[in-house]
């Protein structure tokens, strides 16, 4: 979508696309301290009538070009993520698994944060 802004809420862990004055879409995430800072993408979302238009792929994109920008990584535990950086290994390098461990450990220990 060409009229669509994509902005970084950090303090509420949502990368959303906004389009029309409205969110089309976004990821839920954590930064992630240790062992090694990184962005834990959690949930991505795209509103129904939206669908089918690249916002998820938008956002999972913009996601590992914020981590590039910070001098860290994205251990993704979204599916969506997880099955778009596969698809993309040129854009989104792969996390150390000790690094995915501690993300799933993370969000273990912090139950209704998602």
């Amino acid at each position: 979508m060409s009229d669509m802004e994509i902005r970084d809420d950090r303090a509420a862990g949502r990368l959303e696309a906004i389009g029309g004055g409205e969110v089309l879409g976004h990821i839920e995430y954590f930064v992630l301290a240790s062992p090694e800072r990184a962005l834990v993408p959690v949930h991505t979302i795209v509103e129904p009538a939206h669908e089918g238009k690249g916002i998820a792929g938008s956002l999972a994109r913009e996601l590992y070009r914020t981590a590039q920008r910070e001098g860290t990584v994205v251990a993704p535990l979204c599916p969506y993520v997880i099955k778009w950086a596969e698809r993309h290994p040129e854009e989104a390098p792969q996390a150390d698994p000790e690094l995915q461990r501690a993300a799933k450990e993370w969000l273990v220990s912090h139950p209704g944060r998602f």
